[in-house]
C-alpha cells in the first residue's frame, strides 16, 4: 500500500512533466505506460531500501498442499497458485523474476535499476524459476511422480 501510494503521489507531483504525443489516440498508451513506469521505480526504490529488512526463507522449507484430481497438473494451476508461489521466492528472486517476465524488462535494465551486476539478474532469473518448477513439483508430486 506504501508503494502505491508513494507511486501515486510521484504521479501527480510530476504530471507537468509528462510529454503528451499530439496524436490524441496515443494518449491513453502513452500516460499509461508514463505511471506504470514511475510504479515500477517506485517499488524499486522501496524494495532496496528496504532489502536488508525482508527475510530470506529458502523455498525448500515451505510445504505446499492441492486437493487431488484426475486432471493434468497445469489444469489446476490457476493464477492465485501460481502467484502465491512467486510471492514465496526471496525477494531478490522475486524483484529479477517479476521484472523480466510480468514487465519485460532486460536483464541491463534490471542490472541498473537494483544495482546488481547483469550475470546476477540472470542467475537469480535462472534460480528463481529453477525454485518454482521445484516448489510446482511439491504441490503436484501425485502427478510428476508419473513421468519419472
Amino acid at each position: 500500500m506504501e508503494v502505491v501510494q508513494d507511486g501515486f503521489l510521484k504521479v501527480f507531483r510530476h504530471l507537468d512533466d509528462f510529454a503528451a504525443p499530439e496524436d490524441i489516440e496515443s494518449l491513453y498508451p502513452a500516460f499509461r505506460s508514463w505511471v506504470k513506469k514511475i510504479m515500477i521505480y517506485t517499488a524499486i526504490d522501496y524494495y532496496r531500501s528496504h532489502k536488508r529488512d525482508q527475510e530470506t526463507d529458502d523455498i525448500d522449507h515451505k510445504s505446499y498442499r492441492l486437493a487431488s484430481s484426475n486432471h493434468h497438473p497445469l489444469d489446476k494451476l490457476a493464477y492465485e497458485e501460481l502467484i502465491r508461489l512467486v510471492q514465496q521466492l526471496s525477494p531478490g528472486y522475486q524483484a529479477v523474476f517479476n521484472l523480466f517476465v510480468i514487465d519485460g524488462f532486460t536483464h541491463e535494465e534490471i542490472a541498473e535499476a537494483l544495482g546488481i551486476s547483469v550475470g546476477t539478474s540472470k542467475s537469480n532469473l535462472s534460480k528463481a524459476r529453477e525454485n518454482l518448477r521445484n516448489a510446482l513439483k511439491k504441490t503436484h508430486r501425485t502427478y510428476y511422480t508419473k513421468y519419472e
